[in-house]
């Protein structure tokens, strides 16, 4: 009987291997001996084997969405100050976790000084999409002008464009901070122009969009962007200091009560002065003489 029992348990778990379900033949045993304890049928035995195939599933294709989303270390909306952040609608952020702008094809903006949690709420939302099934892709704006260039160097632009157009929701972050090339520029628009209704866009920059001629040159082809991006679009502003000098800054007095802490200190606080005089953006010399 043991031999037979042993014949079937093989033949059971070749079965499971061609039909691609691992989990049932790693746990097969171990919920049959607890449903024989518990005096279970059969059907809630059929049924508990497949729940931990269903959820392992969903894990493995979690995992999957998350490395093919490419993020920078993930962040959390947990890990978020919002009381350091006040300009930042914490129920607006509340609504966005729960996905429903990417059915509507909805864009999100955060517009914010550098430093103040843009790429923080921007990897939060978009991971929780991950989470929720949603294909994502994050890119710094640069590396995804680099990557179009390259591609349209090569040939390969329709292969990438097509790549991004199966995307849900992408995330394009930190534009502003450099400007693109007029080529560059052109490739990203066609990008925006392209995802317009189609697929969800998150983009973070560090400049008011009266500024975005800076980085996409033209006024007619930066016009023409907002007008892809804001249609249907929710805005958030994130006011305050950097996080980055506020840490600036706790260091500095952290070090007073060290040796050496007033030449330590006296570095740190002049990274901080200029840290901060970079943010503020460039004086007005004339001003400033009267």
């Amino acid at each position: 009987m043991k031999s037979l029992e042993a014949k079937s348990l093989v033949l059971l778990k070749h079965h499971m291997k061609v039909l691609r379900l691992p989990t049932v033949a790693s746990e097969c045993e171990k919920v049959a001996a607890r449903c024989a304890s518990d005096n279970v049928d059969h059907l809630t035995y059929l049924l508990q084997l497949l729940e931990l195939e269903l959820l392992e599933r969903e894990k493995r294709s979690a995992d999957r969405r998350l490395r093919a989303a490419r993020f920078p270390p993930i962040k959390t909306l947990d890990t978020f100050d919002f009381a350091a952040r006040p300009s930042v609608n914490k129920m607006l952020i509340a609504e966005l976790v729960r996905c429903e702008y990417i059915d509507k094809r909805e864009n999100v903006l955060m517009i914010g000084n550098p430093g103040t949690g843009k790429s923080h709420l921007a990897i939060a939302l978009a991971a929780e999409a991950c989470a929720r099934g949603y294909r994502v892709r994050f890119f710094r704006t640069t590396e995804l002008v680099t990557a179009l260039i390259e591609a349209r160097n090569e040939l390969s632009f329709l292969r990438l464009k097509a790549q991004l157009a199966k995307l849900d929701l992408l995330v394009l972050d930190e534009l502003g901070y450099v400007p693109a090339s007029k080529v560059g520029a052109e490739l990203l628009f066609d990008v925006v122009s392209t995802a317009y209704e189609r697929t969800s866009l998150i983009v973070t920059s560090n400049l008011p969009f009266e500024s975005w001629t800076e980085v996409l040159g033209s006024e007619r082809l930066t016009g023409a962007t907002l007008d892809r991006l804001t249609h249907r679009c929710r805005i958030i502003e994130t006011k305050g200091e950097s996080y980055r000098l506020q840490d600036a800054k706790a260091r500095t007095r952290r070090t007073k009560d060290k040796p050496n802490g007033p030449a330590a200190e006296s570095i740190v606080a002049a990274v901080a002065e200029a840290a901060a005089e970079v943010l503020a953006g460039p004086v007005d010399n004339s001003q400033a003489a009267q």
